[in-house]
């Protein structure tokens, strides 16, 4: 009797995980080896725009969803490696985009070509797009701030309508940089000068966030292409800044167990008042270059406003 009790309840458990399993978004999101994601949605579909690996490709990849678990994989006109090309160009392929709805209903992508900051309009998510700029230059060339690594933007709007943009990195994996600057309303002209926001352990991929008149500077620490890539943050009081980072800065990072290797270069979204954060982490391989895959996980913060550590286990279906 005790060996069929036991047995039952066997299949019980085994039944429930099978469930359990089933009614979530696992981690890594889907096939494939892409990094640095931004995401948008419109008319009820979801559009994932990222970094193709190894190191990027001469376009994005974009990957349309309505419940992150079948994908279909569109092909842009902009940006391009060809279209954006100049002779300031460093050697860099298309990187790390960053798209967003405009009070205007227009969709607006800040992206890194060349290691440098170009900026881009469409009226619909998959485009056309073209340049921002009327004489298809970039927002930010290369030799624009020498010390800084001009990639990895992030346009950010306020509740009050105000854009604003945030933008780099560093060499050689050390000395980062964060610039930020107000746009103006055609969301490609700056609104003052650029500011250098760098908190302590910046290293790229910068992120705002705001929350109950917080603002939380989202960024990557570590070098990308080892377990020391991570996920910190620090607060402010302003979407400039000055921000500062506490105890609780880092968020997200390589598992004890490696099963999470160097998560990095996040992005967040807000579904039916559940905030998530959506990210890349690497997928170990023997050869020299590194591969990378999306994944998502929520987003929650504590009773002071922190945030709270990402738990890496997936979430669970929207619909």
């Amino acid at each position: 009797m005790t060996k069929r009790i036991l047995f039952f309840f066997t299949l019980v458990l085994i039944g429930a995980a099978s469930r359990a399993q089933k009614q979530m978004i696992p981690n890594p999101i889907t096939g494939g080896y892409f990094a640095d994601p931004t995401i948008v949605k419109d008319k009820g579909r979801y559009f994932i725009y990222a970094t193709i690996d190894p190191w990027g490709d001469k376009e994005l990849a974009v990957l349309e969803t309505t419940d992150f678990i079948k994908f279909t994989r569109h092909h842009i006109n902009w940006p391009t490696k060809q279209a954006c090309t100049t002779p300031t160009s460093l050697n860099e392929m298309v990187w790390a985009p960053s798209v967003v709805k405009g009070k205007d209903n227009k969709f607006y992508m800040y992206v890194a070509v060349g290691g440098e900051v170009w900026g881009g309009v469409s009226n619909t998510p998959l485009g056309p797009w073209k340049n921002l700029k009327s004489d298809n230059t970039p927002m930010v060339k290369s030799t624009d701030y020498p010390q800084v690594h001009n990639i990895d933007p992030d346009c950010f709007i306020d509740s009050d309508g105000s854009a604003y943009l945030y933008w780099g990195s560093g060499y050689k994996w050390i000395n980062g940089h964060c610039m930020a600057v107000k746009l103006k309303d055609d969301m490609v002209s700056f609104d003052g000068a650029p500011k250098n926001i760098t908190t302590p352990h910046f290293f790229e991929g910068a992120h705002m966030v705001k929350r109950n008149q917080t603002y939380y500077l989202m960024f990557s620490e570590g070098k990308a292409i080892d377990a020391t890539y991570q996920v910190g943050y620090a607060k402010g009081n302003s979407p400039l800044g000055p921000f500062q980072e506490d105890e609780h800065r880092v968020i997200l990072n390589t598992s004890a167990d490696s099963t999470v290797i160097g998560p990095g270069h996040n992005t967040t979204f807000v579904e039916k008042g559940q905030r998530y954060i959506l990210y890349h982490r690497i997928f170990p391989q023997k050869e020299s270059f590194v591969l990378r895959q999306l994944c998502l996980d929520s987003l929650n913060f504590d009773a002071d406003g922190n945030i709270k550590k990402v738990s890496t286990k997936g979430v669970q279906k929207f619909n």
